[in-house]
């Protein structure tokens, strides 16, 4: 995402007074812009860049920020702007694998109001939304959820329930999805295109809110021991037509050192056959914690190969954030 300038949504796009029960534009003042800069040697650099940026919600009264975690991952220093073009520096103090949200203390006062949460149940497909990035109304958009479903990601992530929104907005992540009453039910994560009633779809995927309430909670409980890591390969797997095919490894990760190779087709973990995305990840995360051997089986050009890969903790590979 490039920095926000006077581009606007036409007006028929833009939620109007008369349209939604909340003031778009107060609302709009609960979000900041977050800049990020990771060490060009960072583990994420060759696929998210080195310099990041997207929106960020301020979701509680002492300025705690909300953002879609991929935005803060590795990052040296990491700015927040706010609609009256201040700028706090910040520290990133959760990124959380299992949601992919991450979580932003600012390092100065902000001054901006809290958004208020809503209940990402109360919200089915077919409903109006609207999504909110930062720059006021002009960047707000109406939407409708085309769907409400699973998802998962070839980065080793799933979501049970996720919100699909169209419109696309063009500055997504980050953003914020609100209710029909302006209440915050998601944090905006990708752009999707998908097929809906055999035409193409333009959209967005949105993380429902309500995974950051234990993120918040456990800020508070210093004292509990932290969870222990789900084992992660390292290895991108994709759903396509011949089953799940083997993409790419990432250098050095367990996948790797196990000898995986891309076109690898996964068909078995623990001599069980795997049955889509989903289920591969939630079997791997079922085995153990981090440092758990996986058995999977595999065909490679049509040879079945038995491999065995020691899964390994993923914030290992990731550098540290450092207090600024």
């Amino acid at each position: 995402m490039t920095e926000s300038s006077a581009w606007a949504f036409p007006d028929a796009l833009q939620p109007q007074p008369g349209d939604v029960a909340f003031d778009v534009e107060a609302l709009s003042a609960s979000m900041v812009r977050v800049r990020a800069a990771i060490p060009d040697d960072a583990f994420t650099a060759p696929v998210l860049g080195t310099e990041r940026e997207g929106n960020g919600i301020v979701i509680r009264d002492d300025g705690l920020v909300l953002t879609i975690g991929y935005l803060i991952t590795e990052a040296a220093t990491t700015w927040l702007t706010t609609r009256r073009g201040e700028v706090v520096p910040a520290h990133p103090i959760v990124y959380d694998y299992a949601s992919g949200f991450g979580l932003l203390h600012p390092l100065g006062r902000l001054d901006v109001p809290s958004m208020p949460i809503g209940d990402p149940a109360r919200v089915a497909a077919g409903d109006d939304v609207c999504v909110i990035g930062y720059g006021g109304r002009r960047h707000a958009l109406k939407a409708k959820v085309f769907a409400k479903r699973e998802f998962a990601g070839y980065w080793e992530y799933v979501l049970d329930e996720a919100f699909f929104t169209t419109p696309a907005h063009p500055e997504w992540s980050g953003a914020a999805l609100v209710d029909a009453k302006g209440r915050l039910v998601g944090v905006g994560s990708l752009f999707v295109q998908e097929q809906q009633d055999g035409e193409p779809t333009q959209g967005n995927m949105f993380v429902p809110i309500d995974l950051v309430k234990p993120l918040v909670a456990g800020l508070a409980d210093r004292g509990a021991a932290p969870a222990r890591p789900r084992p992660w390969l390292g290895m991108y797997t994709a759903d396509v037509g011949d089953g799940l095919v083997v993409n790419g490894v990432a250098v050095n990760a367990p996948a790797d050192v196990a000898g995986i190779e891309p076109g690898d087709v996964v068909v078995a973990i623990g001599g069980e056959p795997v049955h889509g995305l989903a289920d591969l990840f939630r079997r791997i995360w079922r085995t153990g914690p981090a440092g758990v051997e996986i058995a999977l089986t595999l065909l490679r050009k049509g040879t079945r190969l038995e491999v065995r890969v020691k899964s390994a903790g993923r914030e290992d590979f990731l550098k540290k954030p450092t207090l600024q």
